[in-house]
């Protein structure tokens, strides 16, 4: 990235001030070999979001920021309704809802590596994922709506899991407000056989090991151990999710000049929260995230019965379930005020602090679980939200490590089957429909999740707990 114009605020904040249309600063969190490397994209993007209607405080870039679809990917923002503020769907993105699940098992290193080979197996079998991958349930239209407006509640009413999981989900497994009639007749059938599913990408299944635990006070407060083995859900709202973002991308598109909204770059299409078309896509997009929320939960039952029929009384806990494509009213102090805040989060984690009253009351004195998803064969982690957090970033924090590069360079540099036997040599079990999927997904082609993870701890965002380590992995 080009440092020109950039202040260097502290170590690990760096500053673009308001110039052209841009309404307020350009925040970027990062050391120095991170910002040098984030392509010029990334600055472009976070300062065309600053000029956006309504934002409040600053345009935030996480340190695994990277180019995305409108809004960088890390990226953060807040608008306030009152003041002219607009939702845009390029700032949730497509993957609505995407986001990171850990189950705790109870289980030990040494016991799953006994069962290696056939709990991966086991896994691959019950879990689909891939491109078009389609699950066992076929929603009838009144299910469908009962799914969107429910989310995994509804997934619960009807034998996937427990009430005991509830409390462990981000707003207790259903966002209020949905709109299922938000929704278009296309996204409903996109959805229809695909609850239960992966899907592809860098969305994955994978079982892990706490290799280090960095604060032994937060770690058996949320339940981890040395040694302990987690299991880590990592997808969204499928099918359901793109359409909503292609669906409301084009209207928002074409309806910007009629609100005399001018865009930076078409990507940024939005709508003023207060208007109508604002609200129908805030009703879709709650919609898609009970959607995402009930097909994580859905996934979780397979994956508790996949444990038992290899590990017989196996019992797979919820430790947390949060998103990182979303827009959510939060609270927030802005200038010694608190204000009501409509805050975009786009590869980014909501990250609240100690004693904040939206964290399950069982780890309120501790900080909101963040969950930090690595790349197939590297390392992922658990933080907790730091109350610095909210001043610094809106209670946000990075959701994983970031590409480096593109999905079609990976192909270039590395061959699927090649990475497989590689990972395999190292003792982590690949298993995937799509051997050119694998390659796309190549641990080379990231950022490193451990030099990213060091600076939101460094930076105040939130706080190292455990860092985990994969021994099998489902990949789409």
């Amino acid at each position: 990235m080009d440092l020109s114009g950039i202040r260097r605020e502290s170590e690990y904040r760096w500053v673009i001030e308001p110039s052209g249309p841009m309404r307020v600063p350009a925040v970027l969190y990062a050391d120095d070999a991170l910002i040098r490397d984030m392509d010029d994209k990334v600055r472009q993007q976070v300062c065309n979001v600053a000029s956006l209607p309504g934002i409040v405080g600053a345009a935030y870039a996480m340190p695994d920021a990277h180019w995305g679809y409108g809004f960088p990917i890390g990226g953060v923002a807040a608008f306030d309704a009152g003041q002219g503020g607009v939702v845009s769907a390029g700032g949730v993105g497509f993957d609505i809802s995407c986001g990171v699940r850990a189950l705790l098992t109870g289980l030990q290193r040494e016991e799953i590596l006994k069962v290696q080979q056939a709990l991966a197996h086991e896994l691959s079998r019950a879990i689909p994922a891939g491109v078009g991958s389609t699950g066992r349930l076929r929603l009838s239209s009144d299910e469908m709506d009962a799914m969107l407006t429910r989310g995994a509640r509804w997934a619960v009413e009807r034998g996937y899991g427990s009430v005991a999981d509830l409390p462990h989900i981000e707003e207790e497994g259903c966002i209020a407000h949905a709109k299922p009639g938000a929704i278009s007749q296309r996204a409903r059938q996109r959805q229809r056989d695909e609850m239960g599913t992966l899907g592809s990408g860098n969305h994955y299944l994978e079982v892990q090991w706490v290799a280090e635990v960095f604060d032994p006070k937060i770690a058996a407060g949320f339940g981890l151990t040395a040694g302990e083995v987690v299991v880590s859900i990592h997808c969204g709202s499928r099918g359901l999710g793109h359409q909503i973002g292609t669906d409301y991308l084009r209207d928002m598109a074409l309806a910007a000049p009629s609100f005399g909204i001018h865009l930076p770059d078409r990507e940024l299409a939005c709508a003023p929260i207060s208007s109508e078309l604002g609200q129908q896509y805030l009703g879709a997009m709650r919609a898609a995230m009970n959607c995402a929320l009930a097909n994580r939960q859905i996934l979780t039952h397979l994956c508790r019965d996949a444990f038992r029929r290899i590990l017989a009384g196996s019992e797979l806990g919820l430790l947390y379930d949060v998103s990182h494509n979303i827009c959510k009213v939060e609270e927030h102090e802005v200038g010694g005020v608190k204000r009501r805040l409509h805050v975009h989060r786009k590869g980014a984690t909501r990250a609240f602090g100690p004693g904040h009253a939206a964290v399950p009351e069982a780890f309120r004195s501790f900080g909101q679980p963040v969950l930090i998803g690595g790349s197939m064969g590297t390392a992922s982690y658990v933080l907790a939200g730091a109350a610095s957090g909210e001043a610094l970033a809106l209670s946000s924090a990075c959701h994983g490590a970031g590409r480096s590069m593109s999905r079609h360079q990976a192909t270039k540099q590395w061959h699927g089957r090649q990475l497989v036997d590689e990972l395999e040599a190292r003792g982590i079990l690949i298993r995937s429909p799509s051997l050119r999927g694998v390659a796309e997904e190549a641990p080379g082609a990231y950022k490193s999740v451990e030099r990213v993870v060091d600076v939101a701890e460094r930076a105040g965002l939130a706080h190292k707990v455990v860092r985990l380590e994969p021994l099998i992995c489902i990949k789409g």
